[in-house]
């Protein structure tokens, strides 16, 4: 598995990842990361769980990979086929306005991205999942159609949706990433919470 710190990749085993989240009483897993700030910010204020942000693009998450604390850490990955080490690892699994590849995933029926979340997650993982209107109108879906496939899609993988709640301006301000930001003080700030359990 490889992991960004700063410019430099690095190559982690098995153990390595595994005695690093051992430390900690809980492993938050981030996919689609973008720029980590999501996963820096949680670290810093929560210094007993251990965090990781995964991210297709390296670039993006090396500046915040260089400024981060000891218990998070960056992972060069694809949602879609993540690295071997993450199996059973996430206690917290969330997914922050999704677009492209990872959006279509959670709303497809064939179930390959959901069959990924339950790998990585412990039994009773929360599962986060926080959709914005913007990103669903280009797959043809509106918000509430969107977030309704993706409930049915885990509900049909046996994971029980816990709440569907919609995010106003001021909810979106408090969710510690670049794109909540731009959504509570943009034109379309349509966004929904799904909280889940895996079972």
């Amino acid at each position: 598995m490889q992991c960004v710190q700063g410019k430099s990749i690095l190559e982690t085993t098995p153990s390595d990842i595994q005695n690093w989240a051992s430390q900690f009483e809980g492993v938050l897993i981030d996919l689609g990361a973008g720029d980590g700030r999501f996963v820096r910010d949680l670290a810093r204020q929560f210094s007993n769980q251990a965090f990781i942000g995964v991210d297709a693009c390296a670039a993006n998450l090396r500046e915040t990979s260089r400024k981060s604390p000891e218990n998070a850490r960056f992972v060069i990955g694809d949602a879609l086929i993540l690295p071997e080490e993450l199996r059973n690892l996430a206690t917290c699994i969330t997914i922050n306005f999704p677009w492209g590849s990872l959006l279509r995933g959670l709303i497809a029926t064939d179930g390959a991205l959901i069959g990924t979340l339950m790998e990585i997650g412990v039994h009773g993982a929360r599962l986060d999942v926080r959709l914005n209107g913007g990103a669903l109108n280009e797959t043809g879906l509106t918000l509430a159609e969107g977030a309704a496939r993706i409930v049915s899609n885990l509900q049909q993988a046996g994971i029980h949706a816990d709440a569907c709640e919609w995010l106003d301006r001021d909810q979106l301000r408090l969710v510690p990433t670049t794109w909540a930001k731009r959504l509570a003080f943009g034109r379309d700030p349509r966004a929904v919470l799904i909280s889940a359990r895996l079972r």
